[in-house]
Formats: structure tokens, C-alpha cells, sequence
């Protein structure tokens, strides 16, 4: 797999059950352009919201992992997550008519065989990674709970497991590198334990579980009542038979197969960072709640890099821009003298740069100062806003219809004057992923290689109800 962006080269669909909401439920992954990610869309519900896999929109962790915007929410999507990282998908557009992932045979392997089948198509973006300057440790004590992540050339992972369990027992399993998923891991099945299965059927889960889609462990005896509870929620299990503590005669795949399907949701959940991870991870007793909340301090961490990253882009005047004055003008509402950005000389999905040339023909240098003419600093912030405001509405079908207002500016900070014949050049970085129309950045600004101002900046899009459409 080369360094670029892979998106899938056909698209791709699966039917199957939910496996806590057991409704039948049809998935389509569809290729999708450069810097898009993964995305999901309800196409079941109407105006076919759409749901961004990010670990910021994680709203639930009961025996899965959902996603949710707005009240559209798609669960139990770690497996397919996996699938996706597994096989070098960076972008893809997922169709699905109902709120849960269909759990297929209770692994990645059914969507790892799809997408080698449609196959897969290189983008001409590069790939983005996540590189750690230090080690990040999630540790939940009262549940044994470790996840540890040093920072590494490449990912790594590393699991141990220990349910007290004399059928699992203790048990290692290690991903040495993510090309070797699909052999090694994509076939291990979710697991359970035959007296959890009671609890979980009263708490309104599992409804689409059978002994064909997860590994049902049998390591102590369970009460006749239960046994008989269990039979009538699952008539398949009637005749119990069990191999090795597995019920059913079922064979496991691995030795360590419990342990390896830990690490495939691992992978699926570190998937909602929309970066590939350069760390070796080592995580003893992971679940989806250790694995969301350890991916919010990498993210965290993410965001605090970003912040140091003082480094001015790349400005080549001779280069034709991304955005020119009259395709600027088409989309911000701002017009001379208030129109502050001359040219975007880039943008990606969460980072915007754009540049202004400061003159002496400059409306306020008449009065800010006479004899020392310097930009305002609140003009400087608004020059920094509309090139923000390029990228917030960039991600609308009709920015024309749509306007930016300031909610907040934190953390200003002028570190030198800026003066006629200087060219400011506006580097702006998402972070926090764009959501109900909040958009939330940080913004440095250069005249040269120096640093003059940085701040964080959060603005409203919304749509003008004057416009009629």
C-alpha cells in the first residue's frame, strides 16, 4: 500500500441484522474523493443526514460504539471501521437504512472480503498521520483497565486480555503491521459469556446475537432457570453442545481469537481519529469505553501540536491561487473596504491558508496612526475570520446563501506590527470537527517566516432566511 489516500474503486453493499437492535439492515460503501473520510448517511431518515466517523461524535459505548449528530445515530460500527483502516480505505461514503451496522458473522472478514473484491483506487492526496512527541497513557483502575501508546515510526499494537475466565484464560495477541489484518485478525468473531447473556437480553440488547455471529463462551455452570430462559430468547441453543468452553462445537480460528478480536476493536475505534496513528499501542482489558476515551487524549494531543506549529506556509506569488478574488467574492458576503483576504493558496478538510496583501491605499491607515501607519489588530482577526469562513463554507451546497458571525475570540496574542507593503499570510486549522453550523478554529498569521498574531476563533454559519431558498 503506498503513502497516498485509497477510496474504494466500486461500490460496495452488505444486508444482514443488527446485532443489538436485530433489524434487518442493508449498507452500501461508496467511493468518496480525497480528505472526505468516512462518513456515514441515514438514507432512512429524511433529508439523509450524514454522520462524520469521528471519535468527537462518539454518544454511546454499551457493547458497541455509535455515532450520532442531530439525533441520527449509527451503532455497533467498529467492525466496519476496522475493516476500512485494515485495508487502507481513507474515504468512503457509507449508505446504511437503519441506526446499527449489520454484524454479518460477528468480524471484519465479510467486509475485508467485499472491499478486496470491488477493489481499491488510489487518491493523489497523501495520506495524514498522527505522529506522537510523547507517550499518552488512559488507565481506568477500578477496571484493571491500561491503554499506552509510544510514539513509533510506524503502528504497532499490542493486547492482553484476562477475564479471570478458565476457558480464555490469559491472553496476548500483537498486530505488527496493519497490512497483515486482513490474515491475522479481520476473522475474529465478538465474543460473550453464557451467563452475561441474561443481563443483556434484559437490557434490551442483543436481539440479533446467535451462536453464527459471536463466540458464546460457556466457563461455569449456569442455573436451570436461566438455561431455560436462554433457550426460549434462543431457540438454537436448545441442544447445547460445547467444544473446548465454546458453545456449539464451535472451532475457534486462533488459539488467542477472544484477544485478537479485542485488538480489531482497537483498530476500529483508534479509526475515528481520521488519521492513521504512528505509535505502538499496548492495551490490557481494552473495551469500547477505554478505546473512545483513550482516542479523545490522543485527539487532545493532536489539537495541542497543532497549536505549537509555528511554521509559515509555503507562499509562492507566481503560483496561480486556490481561490481568487472574484471566486472569493462569489462565496463571502464582504465587500471593499471590508473584504480582508485577497487569495486561499490552499485547503484540505480541516485547514484553510489564505493570504492579504496590506497597502498604504488602505482605508484605516488615514487614522490608525497618521505619520505610523499600522493595521488594527481586530482587523487583522477579521482578515484571519473571512479566510476561516472560506473553509466553514466550503462544506455547503450554496454558500452564497449563507453568512458567518463571530461567537467567541480567545487566546489573541500580537506579537509584531503589521505595516504597509507586508503580506499576511493566514494559516487556519480546524479543531473541532464543523458541527450544527458551530465552527471552531485555531488561526496563526505570518508576514514572512514571523509569527505576528494567533488566535482561536468560534463563528456561526447559518443560512439567511432573506434569501428565498
Amino acid at each position: 500500500m503506498s503513502d497516498k489516500q485509497h477510496t474504494l474503486a466500486a461500490p460496495v453493499t452488505l444486508t444482514g441484522k443488527g446485532l443489538h437492535t436485530g433489524q434487518e439492515v442493508t449498507i452500501t460503501l461508496n467511493p468518496a474523493p480525497e480528505n472526505h473520510g468516512i462518513v456515514f448517511c441515514r438514507t432512512d431518515i429524511e433529508g439523509k443526514p450524514t454522520v462524520k466517523a469521528d471519535v468527537d461524535f462518539v454518544t454511546a459505548l454499551e457493547r458497541s460504539t455509535t455515532i450520532a449528530i442531530d439525533g441520527a445515530s449509527i451503532s455497533t460500527i467498529e467492525h466496519c471501521m476496522a475493516a476500512l483502516a485494515g485495508t487502507g480505505i481513507d474515504n468512503a461514503l457509507i449508505d446504511i437504512n437503519g441506526p446499527e451496522v449489520p454484524i454479518l458473522d460477528g468480524s471484519s472478514k465479510p467486509f475485508v472480503d467485499a472491499f478486496e473484491k470491488a477493489g481499491l483506487t488510489e487518491q493523489a492526496a497523501d495520506r495524514q498521520y498522527i505522529e506522537l512527541k510523547e507517550t499518552i497513557t488512559y488507565t481506568d483502575a477500578e477496571r484493571g483497565v491500561e491503554i499506552m501508546a509510544i510514539p513509533a515510526d510506524s503502528f504497532r499494537l499490542t493486547v492482553m486480555v484476562d477475564y479471570k475466565s478458565p476457558v480464555v484464560g490469559l491472553q496476548y495477541a500483537t498486530l505488527t503491521n496493519l497490512a497483515d489484518f486482513k490474515t491475522e485478525v479481520s476473522a475474529c468473531r465478538t465474543f460473550v459469556f453464557l451467563h452475561e447473556l441474561k443481563a443483556l437480553i434484559e437490557n434490551n440488547l442483543i436481539k440479533g446475537g446467535d451462536v453464527n455471529n459471536a463466540l458464546v463462551i460457556a466457563d461455569r455452570p449456569l442455573a436451570e432457570a436461566d438455561m431455560g430462559y436462554l433457550h426460549k430468547a434462543f431457540p438454537q441453543m436448545a441442544n447445547i453442545e460445547v467444544n473446548k468452553g465454546y458453545i456449539n462445537n464451535v472451532t475457534t480460528h486462533f488459539d488467542n481469537e477472544p484477544a485478537r478480536h479485542k485488538l480489531l476493536d482497537i483498530v476500529g475505534d483508534l479509526a475515528l481519529l481520521g488519521k492513521r496513528l504512528k505509535a505502538h499501542v499496548f492495551a490490557t482489558r481494552p473495551g469500547h469505553a477505554a478505546n473512545v476515551s483513550f482516542a479523545k487524549l490522543v485527539k487532545a494531543e493532536m489539537k495541542k501540536q497543532a497549536k505549537q506549529k509555528t511554521q509559515a506556509p509555503a507562499y509562492n506569488p507566481n503560483e496561480t491561487p486556490l481561490y481568487d478574488i472574484n471566486r472569493i467574492m462569489a462565496i463571502l458576503p464582504h465587500r471593499p473596504p471590508f473584504l480582508l483576504v485577497d487569495k486561499i493558496i490552499d485547503m484540505g478538510e480541516s485547514h484553510v491558508v489564505g493570504v492579504k496583501s496590506v497597502t498604504m491605499n488602505e482605508p484605516f491607515f488615514e487614522g490608525h496612526f497618521p505619520g505610523n501607519p499600522v493595521m488594527p489588530g481586530v482587523l487583522q482577526i477579521e482578515a484571519m475570520a473571512q479566510a476561516g469562513g472560506i473553509l466553514a463554507l466550503s462544506t455547503v451546497p450554496d454558500p452564497e446563501n449563507y453568512s458567518t458571525y463571530f461567537l467567541k475570540i480567545d487566546g489573541v496574542k500580537f506579537k509584531d506590527k503589521v505595516v504597509p507593503g507586508d503580506t499576511l499570510v493566514f494559516k487556519l486549522i480546524l479543531t473541532e470537527p464543523i458541527r450544527r453550523g458551530i465552527v471552531q478554529m485555531h488561526g496563526e498569521a505570518f508576514v514572512g517566516n514571523k509569527l505576528v498574531m494567533e488566535a482561536d476563533l468560534m463563528a456561526l454559519v447559518t443560512k439567511e432566511k432573506n434569501t428565498g431558498k
